[in-house]
């Protein structure tokens, strides 16, 4: 009987915890939870087949006897912990999957995975992950054609589906709040366009938006991810003009978000004092010049050069922030104020469901001629529990964790999703999900 061990099974891994039950009931295989917190899964699954483990971190003992007895590990803790997982896996020689970004440190153990003639597989769930796989599939097609690739734009967001959409940021909390916060700080923005680099410091990051439309669904803007470079080698695109990841919003999200993020309203790094006593009218006003007899809001809209009664405003307004109501943080920062706010007011409601969407551009000539194609994936959540956000994190990662087991999976070594044995299998078997990609040739 095989065995899985899986470490972390919060909500992100609601959809992946029932795939692997569903699969271990009809492969014969044993999977083991182990996480912090077993209640949720009391009595779901049979014993025989689902093993409860309440587990720590700090249980180093246990960790590794969990590794030792199993074929095949997953780990869904949050990413500083996959290397001191990946360290055991090493010396138990055993497979690893993980969702998340290839550290420094797990790039480190690439020599020692392959002469043990082990994978581990990361950014294995939807960005990363998905748009690796969905991109690499378009990629191979059109390079097989004889198409010279001159631009790929890629854009993934976490997201309100329609129904559920009834406030004006169009946007509700969907993921790590302060993962949203402090989205676009700590590193570059850079990528490439028509050839040239191109920067955008933080505080012009979300002026600096494109809007893409997708049928049946609207406009979306994008603002761009941190490092879009990298994806040249990484993806083979090596000679291409345009190289452009970023992240989707609904308008007019980003012009709203621009304000915040020019008077300092997102900034983590230093403690208001006085914070727990800070109304959020005071939170504004403390960004602001010194004038007695003009309002909050007209400071602020002089200060940036906006009007008092656009969109801007009228989402600030919406929000609280001009509010003469108590913060109540101690020695808070600027960002952990707004996301103590915005947690109130975005959060998921009773009924609530959420989208996930993806889309991307390729530009490339063929046999003389431009070409564009577009791509795009929208996947809506069932409920709370099976969010369209659990579905694309945990799906991929379960079905290659069975192509793991039933060796159809040749690579070895700290991987990626990049190659045909790998993606194919994974996004044919999502298409029966109802997670799919809608092609569209523009010319």
């Amino acid at each position: 009987m095989k065995k899985i061990v899986l470490f972390g099974a919060g909500k992100s891994a609601y959809t992946l915890v029932n795939y692997l039950a569903k699969e271990a009931k009809a492969q014969q295989w044993q999977l083991t939870i182990a996480d912090i917190n077993c209640k949720p899964w009391e009595g779901k699954f049979s014993s025989e087949i689902v093993d409860l483990v309440p587990f720590s971190l700090d249980n180093e003992a246990l960790k590794h006897s969990l590794i030792q007895e199993s074929d095949l590990v997953i780990s869904m803790l949050p990413a500083r912990f996959h290397p001191s997982i990946a360290e055991a896996c090493l010396l138990h020689s055993k497979n690893l999957i993980t969702p998340s970004y290839v550290s420094p440190e797990m790039q480190a153990m690439d020599q020692e995975a392959k002469s043990k003639g082990l994978l581990f597989l990361n950014e294995l769930g939807l960005d990363p992950g998905i748009d690796h796989m969905s991109a690499m599939k378009l990629i191979h097609h059109l390079k097989e054609q004889g198409a010279a690739i001159e631009g790929f734009e890629s854009f993934t967001g976490g997201l309100i589906a329609p129904e559920s959409d009834n406030n004006p940021w169009h946007y509700k909390f969907t993921w790590n709040p302060r993962n949203v916060i402090l989205a676009g700080q700590g590193g570059a923005v850079k990528f490439l366009h028509n050839g040239r680099y191109k920067y955008i410091p933080y505080h012009k990051l979300f002026d600096r938006t494109e809007i893409v439309h997708i049928d049946g669904y609207g406009d979306f803007e994008g603002y761009a991810n941190r490092d879009s470079l990298k994806y040249i080698d990484l993806y083979g695109l090596q000679g291409v003009k345009t190289m452009y990841r970023g992240t989707f919003r609904r308008p007019p999200f980003c012009k709203a978000w621009h304000v915040l993020a020019q008077i300092g309203a997102t900034d983590d790094s230093y403690v208001m004092e006085d914070s727990e006593n800070m109304t959020y009218r005071d939170f504004i006003n403390t960004f602001l010049k010194y004038r007695e007899k003009d309002s909050v809001e007209i400071k602020l809209a002089y200060y940036l050069g906006i009007d008092v009664d656009g969109d801007e405003m009228r989402l600030l307004t919406w929000a609280g922030l001009f509010e003469k109501k108590k913060i109540g943080l101690k020695r808070a920062t600027p960002a952990q104020i707004l996301q103590h706010l915005f947690e109130q007011k975005w959060a998921l409601e009773s009924g609530d469901k959420d989208m996930i969407v993806m889309w991307h551009l390729f530009n490339y000539r063929l046999n003389g001629e431009d070409h564009r194609l577009e791509s795009a994936m929208v996947v809506l959540g069932d409920d709370q529990l099976n969010t369209a956000m659990a579905k694309t994190v945990g799906l991929p990662i379960g079905i290659a964790a069975k192509h793991i087991l039933n060796g159809n999976i040749q690579a070895r070594g700290v991987c990626l999703p990049l190659q045909a044995d790998i993606y194919e299998p994974i996004l044919q078997e999502l298409e029966a999900f109802d997670i799919r990609f809608i092609e569209k040739q523009v010319f």
